[in-house]
């Protein structure tokens, strides 16, 4: 079965801040990450994460995003 090829991350807002969550899409690229599962990353190449299910484990991201929870939900993209 073919992998899905991109991804849509919510990453949340500062807490306390009311902030609203900012979207993320990111691509299937030809790696692999540290459990042998495809990387997704972003069109920057910045942030970058392995995706399980529906989980998404951070590899890597942006100063931009601060402090991230480590897994976030992974929602498919057609």
């Amino acid at each position: 079965m073919d992998p899905v090829r991109r991804y849509a991350i919510a990453l949340p807002g500062v807490p306390g801040a009311h902030a609203a969550a900012h979207t993320v899409i990111v691509h299937l690229t030809d790696q692999l990450g540290p459990a042998h599962e495809p990387v997704y990353e972003d069109a920057t190449g910045l942030f970058r994460v392995q995706i399980r299910g529906t989980t998404a484990e951070v590899l890597a991201s942006p100063a931009e995003y601060g402090t991230i929870h480590p897994c976030l939900e992974a929602v498919p993209m057609p």
